[in-house]
């Protein structure tokens, strides 16, 4: 009978170890210059369909001024942009996107291309 909860216990360390990379990846993203990757990968329930909407969106329509903008695009509700808030940045040049994405340039290069 001790076995089992053992095993429970172990397989539950390992969910809460596999979990933490993810906590730990999101972080600041300039949603005027990422790449839809970057969005992606940094914003919680925004996948590569939606990120690639959200540059879509800034490409017809120009810069985003707030966060809210966000929920403008389809498929961004304002739940997403409430839980998203403290990470979303929208500074229009490069140099916000380098510091907030951790050195990852080429995607924001790319951005502002097509921002221009």
């Amino acid at each position: 009978m001790k076995p089992a909860p053992i095993i429970a216990r172990v397989f539950i360390a390992f969910l809460g170890l596999t979990g933490l990379p993810l906590v730990a990846t999101a972080g600041p993203v300039n949603i005027n210059t990422a790449d839809a990757k970057t969005i992606a990968r940094e914003l919680t329930g925004v996948g590569l369909a939606r990120a690639q909407a959200i540059v879509d969106y800034r490409q017809k329509n120009g810069p985003f001024r707030s966060a809210d903008d966000l929920a403008n695009v389809k498929g961004i509700g304002k739940h997403v942009v409430e839980q998203n808030r403290a990470n979303i940045r929208v500074e229009k040049g490069k140099s916000g996107e380098a510091k907030a994405s951790g050195g990852q340039s080429k995607g924001a290069a790319a951005g502002d291309e097509t921002d221009q």
